[in-house]
């Protein structure tokens, strides 16, 4: 593997990180500057929807100017945005301005989210195999920074203003240290190479083929591919109420620490890093268990851990079984969404991209939406208790998880069954 190619792969590593940073900074404040603005959970979660139509305006717009200037040019810049705009929200009194500060933020961090993401997709195709995993966990990893980070410049006593003020000025520094490295294009080797279609993607086509499903010019049949649509409609909307979790516990963990548990800003600021670095565990560690158990396991078990981890932090008085619960509330979910995405990718190979971006775009919502409606019940209940609607979501998606079910889960099913009977005579 050739340096420059290397060199672009430490790069894309380290946008992820600094996108992961600026956002978990903005994260671990959120108590302080609600607090200084005065105002409630419920009108929180208002402005918090402003930040994620920032970020989808921010997208759309990004990944025009991707594709016709470069990720070389946008990424570095979006990069040097995203980092100046961190201190924005840091600097209002008043909720008005606090939603000008959030707009503008989202907006320049999904600038930044998308033209990173594409530069990614170049590097990955210029390896000839899959990477993109362990650039998302790197994303992780920067929440994990801003979480110690957070805690620091708090417990010094320092404004939201200056902690934001400061490492946004360090991310600026670094996003144009790194451009040098990235890719000048997007690499001309086949996409092809990049991933070998996985035994659950040859069996389904394997299946199909056995079944009559597939024409003579291979061709999916009218009824399939309507059974096929139906099966997205439904790994999107898992999509979406995991990722409506996620999307809870970004913006509320520390909120549920200090609010309900009665812990300083300073320790607070830990349940998000608690969340995020056992996400990162997990995402590291994802790929190795779908291979040995299934895809239909990691979702089902995954999220049925999430669900036992919320419930904890929903009915725990105690701050550290609190800790412990977003622990397990971050390692269950952490391998629930690649599995829905790629699901989607191999329903279809015909309408993989599609099919990928409807499963994507309402997992979207639903992290848009999370902290909006954690937000408005809070009108009604005290905060711990509204964590009674992510439990449910995550047992609904245990339950459903048999939509990812493939031969090579029957397969492996029939034998541990056979095992068991064997065992008992």
């Amino acid at each position: 593997m050739n340096a420059p190619l290397r060199a672009a792969r430490v790069a894309t590593f380290v946008y992820f990180s600094l996108c992961g940073t600026l956002m978990g900074t903005w994260v671990v404040n959120i108590p302080a500057i609600e607090e200084r603005v005065g105002i409630s959970h419920a009108t929180l979660g208002g402005l918090l929807v402003l930040l994620g139509l920032g970020a989808f305006v921010g997208m759309q717009v990004a990944g025009r100017l991707t594709d016709s200037l470069g990720a070389r040019v946008v990424v570095p810049a979006t990069g040097v945005l995203c980092s100046a705009a961190l201190v924005l929200p840091g600097l209002p009194h008043d909720p008005w301005t606090l939603a000008g500060a959030l707009m503008v933020f989202g907006f320049c961090n999904g600038c930044l989210d998308v033209s990173m993401n594409a530069h990614a997709v170049h590097v990955e195709k210029a390896y000839g195999r899959p990477v993109m995993s362990a650039f998302h966990a790197t994303f992780s990893v920067g929440g994990v920074l801003a979480a110690l980070v957070g805690a620091a410049t708090a417990s010094a006593g320092q404004s939201p203003a200056v902690g934001m003020a400061a490492m946004g000025a360090l991310g600026i520094v670094i996003a144009l240290v790194s451009a040098r490295a990235l890719l000048p294009a997007a690499p001309t080797v086949a996409a092809s190479a990049v991933a070998t279609p996985t035994v659950e993607a040859a069996s389904s086509a394997g299946e199909a083929a056995s079944t009559g499903k597939m024409g003579k010019a291979g061709q999916v049949s009218a009824a399939a591919r309507r059974g096929t649509s139906g099966r997205i409609w439904v790994l999107a909307a898992l999509a979406m109420m995991v990722m409506l979790c996620e999307g809870a516990a970004n913006d509320w963990s520390a909120l549920h620490l200090k609010d309900v548990l009665g812990a300083p800003a300073s320790t607070a600021a830990f349940a998000y890093g608690t969340f995020a670095a056992t996400m990162t565990i997990g995402r590291l560690l994802a790929d190795r268990l779908v291979a040995r158990f299934g895809s239909m396991a990691i979702l089902r078990y995954g999220a049925a851990t999430a669900a036992v981890g919320i419930a904890n932090v929903t009915v725990s008085p105690w701050m550290w079984a609190a800790f412990a619960g977003w622990a397990l509330f971050g390692l269950g979910l952490s391998g629930c969404v690649p599995q829905l995405f790629s699901a989607a990718g191999h329903a279809d190979p015909a309408a993989a991209g599609a099919n990928v971006s409807r499963v994507a775009g309402l997992g979207y919502v639903g992290m848009l939406a999370g902290p909006a409606v954690i937000g408005w019940l809070t009108h009604f209940t005290a905060l711990n208790h509204t964590f009674v609607l992510l439990i449910l979501l995550c047992a609904i998606t245990a339950v459903a998880a048999g939509v990812l079910r493939t031969d090579s889960d029957r397969t492996r099913r029939a034998r541990r069954t056979r095992e068991l009977a064997h065992g008992s005579r």
